[in-house]
């Protein structure tokens, strides 16, 4: 009896510590933004940093679209979620207040978007009358949100004054989009261009940027406000002490397109959120 018992407590002993285990996987995720294959190699040596800084094994989950993104945080399938400003918004507006932006690229401080063409006849915003135009997602800050913001303000409907408005997904797919002439004009983020472009994966002497967006605040790591404030700071200070001067951090922050990254708070993201208000996005 004694031996069933003690066979017993080893099994219910063995199944806590597998739960244990399964419990400390830390989860991240990003709005792809980019191509499956660019998102996978840009995480995996960020997984592997944060592993070492946090003591557990971490992971990296991807997602469809950008409304993914935002349910797997919101409902705490992941631990961590980069997003762009609009997607923080959309998460902290469904979460009501749960969701808290831990850290951003100072980079993200003065974001901006360019639009870009092929056709030699559009050199300003108001030459997009009438023509094909390709945004990004639906949901995206520097693909959408923020540069309808600004063609409106210029006096440019995108529903009313454009011939066609087609959404393809992702900031490389736009590019993708204007390159084969599948749209007269597209726009994206700033740093996606400027890395097809030194990476010679766009001929920039065929496809130009004929319009530079004001600045904005952008993209941010963001976490559950039900992490334990222990955890929360130990991943922000992670974040903060990535560095160029170690050969680690500089692979990281190249990866990520950033110089270095710093504490953000929910204040900086109300443009992005008075800008959805304005733009209909957002109720």
């Amino acid at each position: 009896m004694h031996a069933i018992a003690r066979r017993l407590f080893l099994v219910l002993a063995l199944a806590a510590t597998a739960g244990v285990q399964a419990q400390q996987v830390f989860r991240i995720t990003a709005i792809p933004d980019e191509s499956p294959t660019e998102l996978a190699r840009k995480a995996a040596p960020l997984v592997k940093y944060l592993e070492r800084k946090l003591g557990a094994k971490v992971e990296f989950t991807p997602v469809t679209d950008y409304a993914a993104a935002v349910e797997a945080l919101v409902n705490k399938q992941v631990d961590l979620a980069w997003f762009g400003g609009f997607t923080f918004v959309q998460a902290n507006q469904r979460s009501g207040g749960k969701i808290v932006p831990l850290v951003q690229r100072e980079e993200d401080e003065k974001f901006r978007s360019v639009f870009i063409t092929t056709d030699p006849a559009i050199r300003s915003l108001g030459d997009l009358n009438g023509r094909d135009f390709s945004f990004g997602s639906q949901s995206s800050t520097s693909g959408h949100l923020m540069p309808r913001s600004f063609m409106l303000a210029g006096g440019i409907d995108p529903d009313k004054n454009l011939k066609r408005v087609a959404y393809s997904g992702a900031h490389d797919a736009t590019v993708a989009a204007v390159a084969s002439g599948k749209v007269a004009a597209g726009v994206l983020n700033i740093s996606v261009w400027d890395k097809l472009v030194a990476d010679k994966k766009v001929d920039a002497t065929k496809v130009r940027v004929f319009y530079t967006t004001p600045a904005y605040f952008d993209y941010n790591w963001s976490v559950h406000a039900d992490m334990p404030a222990a955890r929360r700071e130990a991943l922000a200070r992670a974040f903060t002490e990535l560095t160029p001067a170690t050969p680690e951090g500089k692979e990281i922050l190249e990866l990520q397109r950033a110089t270095r990254f710093l504490p953000t708070r929910v204040d900086n993201y109300k443009g992005i959120e008075t800008a959805a208000r304005n733009a209909g996005l957002l109720k």
